[in-house]
């Protein structure tokens, strides 16, 4: 019997705002959002989310309108990002570390015609003030006389009344969030209460989250992860929620312990940076339920390190912005595969197609590596604006991820790495995860990157680029000698480089593309 049979895929509420009067109903008192010195109930959330709706509706915004929000972690980006959704309009969710050009083209591109935003992104914003040609309204969180035609939050939601849309239905556009675009500009995923709600009822039932717990949520609330593993399956379980304005490693144990949080969700970067810390040492972390590992790849070396070090369990899963959020997970109870993303989720479908054929679904055997491909009720309804890319990306309901992986013989899925990021050298096919498996184990690497690089008689090398501990007396050399006994020759790094730090994104995925593009401006100066 599958791991998961038990759980329910069938959401019983249509749409966001249908389980938040559910939830409001059954316990209005009780909190929902620890925030710094701050406390809402379900019923001061529902009362705020109704007037944040209001405050959109009376600024023009009509069904289906899209809403741009570039607010940091804060209550206030739950009023809206909800407000917005309950009000049927669709929350535009924006990278908070984004520059004034990649705020342009999001803004622009998106149509939206109402921004909220806070007076810390007037810098950002200001060079391109002039270029946002569609925002007729621009609503500050808190008043700044030095931002241009602006309207207060607090005054607007006091004025506003409720509102919750009358006409909502399962299938209406309810968020967009866009792609972190490693390639090119990106894009935007449309996700509608019928994605959001489903992945978010199953998500909340697989990691066990009933109305006693307590979870903590250090990601940015513009990522799918956080909105949908943190706020939304909170919601379902009738739970609370922790809610920190970013990943703070040295009030990180002490917050936990503070409210005795039973689960939080995080990068590899997270965990290995607290395997790290000196400041953690001794800490037992076993009251935690589930610590939810996603967003890319977990070296089974920082996920041993981890567990031995706090005792706490890593579940660890595989999610896109374009499937929901939650793909694949390790069962709670059950069978965990170290170094597995775990079995596809109850209500989907998972499969691995032929990764050099584009446009179909050709699936290949277990074991075999290809293209991860998803199909069920979190698939997006497509790309905002972008019918080509919804060609090739989404092929008879089957989306396809862009990540290469194999299916082992008992169901559960591995990640090989990015389709873009793996290597054909002199036509061998290199997958960067496994060199970084081998590197991780090494005693003095702190943190490593395998990349391509252009070569003119292979097309591609392997290039190693390595953080390496503090204290840490480790050469080109030492790395060799230590791979030249566990990996194959022809998959030797041809560069190995020791850097200080690496570019990353805001959820903390390693930024593979820049680490290529800086390595190739140093030694051809292109």
């Amino acid at each position: 019997m599958s791991a998961f049979a038990h759980i329910k895929t069938n959401p019983p509420f249509a749409t966001i705002a249908d389980l938040w009067d559910k939830r409001t109903e059954e316990r209005s008192d009780k909190t929902y959002l620890h925030f710094q010195d701050r406390g809402d109930s379900y019923g001061s959330m529902r009362a705020a989310i109704a007037r944040a709706a209001g405050m959109l509706k009376g600024l023009g915004a009509e069904k289906g309108d899209h809403v741009a929000l570039l607010i940091p972690n804060s209550p206030e980006f739950l009023y809206l990002w909800f407000g917005a959704m309950t009000g049927g309009f669709t929350a535009v969710t924006i990278n908070t570390l984004l520059k004034a050009e990649e705020l342009e083209f999001i803004i622009n591109d998106c149509d939206a015609r109402i921004l909220v935003t806070t007076p810390q992104f007037h810098k950002a914003l200001e060079p391109v003030w002039s270029k946002l040609t569609a925002i007729q309204h621009v609503v500050l969180t808190t008043p700044d006389a030095d931002f241009p035609q602006t309207r207060d939050l607090t005054t607007e939601l006091a004025a506003a009344a409720e509102f919750t849309a009358s006409d909502l239905a399962g299938g209406d556009k309810a968020s967009m969030i866009y792609t972190s675009g490693t390639t090119g500009h990106p894009k935007g995923v449309l996700l509608t209460h019928a994605n959001i709600l489903y992945n978010s009822y199953v998500t909340h039932q697989m990691i066990d989250l009933e109305p006693a717990d307590t979870a903590l949520c250090i990601m940015p609330l513009f990522h799918v992860n956080a909105q949908i593993a943190s706020m939304m399956s909170t919601l379902w379980a009738g739970a609370t929620v922790v809610l920190e304005d970013g990943f703070k490693p040295r009030s990180f144990i002490d917050t936990l312990k503070k409210y005795r949080c039973t689960t939080f969700s995080g990068v590899p970067t997270i965990y290995n940076f607290l395997n790290e810390l000196k400041e953690a040492e001794g800490q037992d972390l076993s009251f935690l339920k589930a610590c939810i590992c996603g967003a890319a790849p977990m070296p089974v070396e920082v996920f041993n390190r981890f567990e031995e070090k706090f005792k706490g369990k890593i579940i660890e899963g595989y999610g896109l912005s374009e499937g929901t959020c939650v793909s694949s997970l390790n069962p709670l109870r059950g069978e965990r595969k170290i170094g597995s993303i775990g079995l596809s989720i109850a209500g989907q479908e998972m499969a691995v197609a032929n990764a050099n054929i584009e446009g179909a679904n050709d699936f290949l055997a277990d074991g075999e590596v290809g293209e991860l491909v998803v199909r069920g009720p979190n698939v997006m309804q497509g790309y905002y604006k972008r019918d080509e890319a919804n060609k090739t990306t989404i092929v008879d309901g089957w989306l396809h991820t862009g990540d290469l992986g194999y299916r082992d013989a008992e169901g559960y899925f591995y990640i090989s790495g990015r389709k873009k990021e793996m290597i054909i050298q002199g036509g061998e096919n290199i997958y960067p995860k496994e060199i970084e498996e081998v590197l991780y184990k090494h005693e003095s690497i702190s943190e490593c990157a395998i990349v391509g690089i252009p070569d003119k008689k292979y097309g591609e090398v392997v290039g190693a680029f390595i953080i390496a501990k503090d204290g840490a007396a480790l050469t080109a050399a030492d790395v060799r000698n230590y791979l030249r006994e566990k990996i194959a020759n022809y998959k030797m790094p041809k560069v190995i480089e020791f850097v200080a730090s690496f570019p990353k994104t805001a959820t903390g995925k390693i930024q593979k593309n820049k680490i290529a593009d800086a390595y190739k401006q140093r030694t051809t100066g292109a």
